[in-house]
Parts: C-alpha cells; sequence; structure tokens
C-alpha cells in the first residue's frame, strides 16, 4: 500500500494471527513498532486517515484466516478471538496515530526551529543578504519588495509564544492565504514580517494578538514599523517597532496599537539627550522642591495636556477635585516660572514633560 513498507503490514498480520490464537493484548514492543510504522507514514506525507485505513483493510483481509484460526474451539472461543482482535485493533490505531502525530511534531519543532533561526538573522542582519534572500524563498517571503514589521508585546514575555502564534497564524492565513507573511517569537514577544502594502495583514495580526485566546492572555501592546525596502530595511522597522513599544512604556501612552509614523517627534526630541536634559533641568527641576517631590506635578503637566486642556477633566483622570489641580497648576507656575495657562509657556512645560519621562526623571538623575 502506497506510503508504507509491505513488511509493516506483514508484521501486523502476523501478530493478530497471534492475537486470535492466544487472547493476548498487545505487547509494549508491538505497539512501538506500530507507533515507528505511523512515524514512517507520516514522513512518506501519508495522511493519518490514509494510514489508519490501510491498517483496516490489513484487518479486514487477514480475517477469514482470523476465523480459522479460532475455529477450532468452541463458539465462545471465537467469540473470545473475535474479541482480542478488536482490542488489538484499537490499540494499534492509537499507535498508529500516536507515532503519526510524534512525527508530525518533531517537524513542526525542526521547521520552528529553521525559521526562528533565520528571524535571527534576518532582524539583526547577521547573514549575507543574497543568503538571505534564498533562505527567505523557504518561508514565503521575496525581500526584494518593501516590507514592515510589526511587534506585539504582553504583560509578561512569551515564554512559549507558540500557542499564540498559531492562533494568529490560522487566522491570517484564513483571511490572506500565504501571501508573503513571516510570523515567528523573538525574545518574548511575536513578530510579524509582511509587505508594506499589505495594511490589512497587520491590522488582523494586532487585532488577533490582542484578543485573548483559550488559555494564553492577549498581547499588551502592538507597534509598526515603517516600510523600508531590502534586508536592512527590515532591521530598521524591526527597531523602530521595539523603539514604538519604549516610548509608549516611558510616556504611559495609552493606545494599544501603535506605528513608527505616528512617533517620529520622539526620536527628534532625543537626538540631541544633552539638550533635553539640559531643558528638563532649567525648566522643571524647580519641581523637585514641591512637597512630595516632582512627580505629582509632572504627572499634573501630562494630565492636562492629555484632556485638552480642560482642567475638570484633567482632574478626573487623576482622581482630584478640580481645586486641587487648579491649586497644582499655580503651584507649577510659581515653582517654574512658567504659566500653564500661556500657550507658549505651555508648549515648553509638555516638552520638557515628555523629556522627562523619555529620560526617567526624576526617577533617575539626569
Amino acid at each position: 500500500m502506497q506510503g508504507l513498507p509491505e513488511e509493516d503490514l506483514e508484521a501486523y498480520a502476523r501478530m493478530l494471527d497471534d492475537v486470535a490464537g492466544t487472547g493476548r493484548r498487545l505487547r509494549r514492543e508491538e505497539l512501538e513498532a506500530l507507533r515507528e510504522s505511523g512515524e514512517r507514514a507520516a514522513g512518506a506525507g501519508r495522511g493519518v486517515r490514509g494510514l489508519v485505513g490501510s491498517y483496516l483493510t490489513a484487518t479486514r483481509d487477514a480475517w477469514p484466516a482470523l476465523r480459522g484460526v479460532a475455529g477450532a474451539g468452541t463458539p465462545k472461543d471465537v467469540q473470545r478471538a473475535g474479541e482480542a482482535v478488536l482490542t488489538a485493533l484499537d490499540a494499534a490505531v492509537a499507535a498508529l496515530g500516536e507515532g503519526h502525530e510524534r512525527a508530525r511534531r518533531l517537524v513542526v519543532r525542526q521547521d520552528e526551529a529553521a525559521r526562528g533561526e533565520f528571524v535571527d538573522d534576518l532582524l539583526y542582519g547577521r547573514s549575507d543578504p543574497g543568503r538571505l534572500a534564498e533562505r527567505a524563498q523557504r518561508f514565503g517571503l521575496r525581500l526584494g519588495r518593501g516590507h514592515a514589521v510589526a511587534v506585539a508585546r504582553g504583560v509578561d514575555a512569551y515564554e512559549d509564544g507558540r500557542p499564540v502564534l498559531r492562533r494568529i497564524e490560522r487566522e491570517l492565513v484564513a483571511r490572506f492565504g500565504g501571501r508573503d507573511v513571516l510570523m515567528a517569537g523573538k525574545d518574548g514577544r511575536l513578530v510579524c514580517i509582511a509587505p508594506g502594502s499589505e495594511r490589512a495583514v497587520f491590522e488582523v495580526f494586532a487585532e488577533t494578538a490582542l484578543r485573548p485566546g483559550a488559555g494564553y492572555g492577549a498581547a499588551r501592546r502592538v507597534a509598526v514599523g515603517r516600510v523600508h525596502s531590502g534586508t536592512g530595511g527590515i532591521v530598521r522597522s524591526y527597531e523602530e517597532a521595539l523603539g514604538a513599544l519604549d516610548v509608549a512604556d516611558r510616556l504611559r501612552l495609552h493606545p494599544e496599537v501603535l506605528r513608527a509614523e505616528e512617533l517620529l517627534v520622539f526620536p527628534v526630541l532625543m537626538r540631541d539627550r544633552a539638550a533635553m536634559s539640559d531643558l528638563v533641568h532649567s525648566v522643571l527641576g524647580p519641581l523637585e522642591q514641591a512637597r512630595g517631590g516632582a512627580g505629582p506635578l509632572l504627572e499634573t503637566i501630562s494630565a492636562h495636556a492629555e484632556a485638552g486642556h480642560v482642567n475638570a477633566e484633567a482632574a478626573r483622570r487623576l482622581g482630584l477635585g478640580v481645586r486641587t489641580f487648579t491649586y497644582r497648576l499655580e503651584r507649577i507656575k510659581v515653582l517654574t516660572g512658567y504659566d500653564p495657562g500661556d500657550p507658549l509657556h505651555r508648549y515648553t512645560l509638555e516638552t520638557a514633560a515628555m523629556g522627562a519621562r523619555l529620560l526617567g526623571w526624576p526617577e533617575r538623575p539626569l
């Protein structure tokens, strides 16, 4: 039978013959031989349904001879032999399925290892571009196109991201087929590489990653880098996505999905770190004189900006009364000399507050 060595089926027929004659159960070594047969069938590309069907056919073909083996006894002996054969068949089918699944899992693990190694080399630029392009074809990726990289991060690191990865992959395949998309786990995060023209892929990736699944939590945030060409462009997009996640944490941004192009102002602000440190120190340094330190007043500046400079809304977000919030604004004006009600002063305060969060001040000294 196609995909199965004849000796496997011959050994199975001999085993059934002995079971029919003795009424025994299958031995451990026989079950392991059946598992190995299932592995060989999987390696030959035979599906589990066809594999089991072949053994059922072999059982049916051997049935007349098995009845003859038991026929010398009483009707009760014949019944006992039939029950023993059916029990053996049930155990054989289970063993074949276990072996087939064992081989399939091994292939998946090997593929995941190869994919993980490729993604490492791709995102760190550790291989020759020509060689990377050749390897990329195996995973359905055409590096000549412009690509972007999305990164999903959970509340905790994905120690084993495979269940989540497979769930998202199934969703992407169902929606888009095998459309030049590569996913992998990387450093406790999930990474999706796709052509920049396929914005819908990143939307579905983010939507699915942020949705909890059975037995595993949702991602906390997803960031998408900008579109760049070539292998170096993929590295750059990946770094932009990681940078967006870092900025979002430092600034305590609320959106669950971030796009690097929407956050370009922050790398610009931090390009001259010394100048930003000087701005924070000069503008916000006096806040450290306040009772309770600079932290509460720094939160006041940020909440005021996020609330569109509406005192009542900003107070609500901080869990304060409007009178208390207004008092804080006055303290900021007195200590810094910058009036939150003046547009130019307010811009300076808010820029300095962003810089403070990016630098980790006041928890981290400038």
